[in-house]
């Protein structure tokens, strides 16, 4: 069967300045949160990899947009570091750093791929993370100043503008799991967090409408779609549908209805865990909402209703409220510990169709992680990572599937375009088209999934 998909459909990968770039000598970056992590605790990185040896775009951009338009790229999406831009999250700007994203973004542009620009990928910078970070309303000001200057420094060029990726991860890593700095379990803070970067995305919206410029804006969410164990069972039922209000629609909605889900804000009250807030405020986040979603999908969730005693805190959780359980039938990619669910991409797609008013989306980032890919590399010195191909296309299919049932999916990026540094997993799992040997000074080679994307876009679909 051939699949085909719409003239204009963006091909392409997403990354993030923090796990990209490096850091290099007099390149004027302040620390973010992760350098500071890192130098306290280097021990919670996988062998101690931190934010300094990424994959060294900042000297390598050119070489590696030479590398994307060979794997077929149309468009990329990255993001500014905050921390490069402006070092101490507040006054004065960078110069080199200016310097490089222009340079970046003409790259791009004249190698015909459109640049799509996020602002925030979890990379507070230090110096406003002592001010309390996003539990600090000072720093939602900062934000929107941030946000303020890359428009005037990069908006005649940028068409494509992002306010977050994923939320939901400060929120989650930072306040209630301890996988991201400040590393603390307080739903009532998490609260916070999360109002507070709804917040900063609506005043951002509302900065780049004002400035008039003829591109679009919007935010990146990492959609879990939650499955009930039993559709027949109403708690069950009930437990899938708060999970959904606490990690997907606590963004979703307020991002493109302007409003937060009823049912999430019921609990809070009951809880006493509303965030504080102003009637301005909630006006400004109703009035200013996305002109485009990205959407990124990995795994599903699968719940159930409480059946557990056990607690991760003395204090509420969300965890409190429904079980993970695991589904017989699923298929997992074992080095990450996610379930492969192919279908919930169409089901997030046809979330947003008939729930969300069908706002234009894209799939931003959808990808698979794996160890010891060194294991697959052929006679010729490449990867053959068949199961990545195999993995992309079977998503695929079930986005062209949304396509023909009406969803208004403008493209498909897969994560990532290089092999690149994952937080404190570095470089554990691999996902790039492309292999960075970091024993080799970061030496890129183009895995088989990089060619097979070339063929992709360059037909605009694939047989299968």
């Amino acid at each position: 069967m051939k699949y085909e998909f719409p003239a204009g459909f963006w091909w392409g990968s997403a990354a993030s300045g923090p796990q990209t770039e490096g850091t290099v000598a007099g390149d004027g970056k302040g620390d973010s949160i992760w350098d500071h992590w890192y130098k306290q605790n280097p021990e919670l990185f996988f062998n101690q990899v931190g934010p300094e040896d990424t994959s060294y775009v900042y000297n390598r951009y050119k070489e590696d947009i030479a590398l994307m338009k060979k794997t077929g790229h149309t468009t990329y999406r990255t993001s500014i570091q905050w921390s490069r831009l402006i070092p101490d999250g507040i006054g004065a700007v960078n110069p080199e750093a200016v310097a490089f994203y222009n340079s970046y973004i003409d790259e791009l542009l004249a190698n015909n791929i459109e640049p799509f620009m996020n602002l925030y990928h979890f990379d507070m910078p230090l110096s406003l993370q002592q001010k309390g970070g996003w539990e600090s309303k000072e720093v939602v000001d900062a934000y929107a100043d941030y946000a303020r200057i890359c428009f005037e420094l990069f908006g005649d060029r940028v068409k494509k503008w992002f306010t977050h990726n994923e939320p939901i991860v400060p929120v989650e890593g930072g306040y209630l799991y301890q996988f991201h700095y400040p590393s603390v379990v307080d739903m009532k803070k998490a609260v916070q967090v999360a109002y507070h970067e709804t917040l900063a995305s609506a005043k951002a919206i509302k900065i780049y409408h004002e400035m008039n410029f003829d591109g679009q804006i919007g935010i990146i969410l990492n959609l879990t779609p939650s499955y009930p164990r039993n559709e027949n069972d109403p708690e069950d039922v009930k437990a899938a549908h708060l999970a959904d209000a606490f990690f997907n629609r606590s963004f979703l909605d307020p991002a493109i209805k302007g409003t937060f889900p009823e049912d999430l804000v019921s609990l809070l009250k009951e809880l006493d865990y509303l965030p504080e807030y102003t009637p301005s405020e909630l006006e400004l986040i109703k009035h200013n909402t996305i002109d485009i979603l990205g959407i990124n999908y990995y795994q599903p969730r699968r719940i159930m209703k409480k059946e557990s005693k056990e607690r991760l805190s003395d204090k509420p959780m969300p965890d409190d409220y429904f079980d993970n359980y695991i589904w017989p039938e699923r298929k997992m990619n074992p080095y990450r510990g996610w379930e492969i669910y192919e279908k919930g991409i169409y089901d997030c797609l046809i979330n947003v169709r008939d729930n969300y008013g069908n706002r234009p989306c894209f799939i931003s980032e959808n990808g698979m992680g794996v160890e010891g890919e060194e294991r697959y590399i052929n006679a010729d010195g490449r990867i053959d990572d068949d199961y990545r191909i195999e993995f992309v296309q079977n998503h695929l299919k079930y986005v062209h599937q949304a396509l023909q049932e009406g969803c208004n999916v403008k493209g498909y990026h897969m994560w990532t375009c290089m092999d690149n540094w994952s937080w404190t997993n570095a470089y554990k799992n691999r996902y790039g088209f492309i292999a960075v040997n970091l024993a080799e000074e970061g030496k890129r080679t183009i895995k088989k999934s990089g060619y097979w994307f070339k063929e992709v876009s360059d037909n605009n679909g694939f047989d299968a």
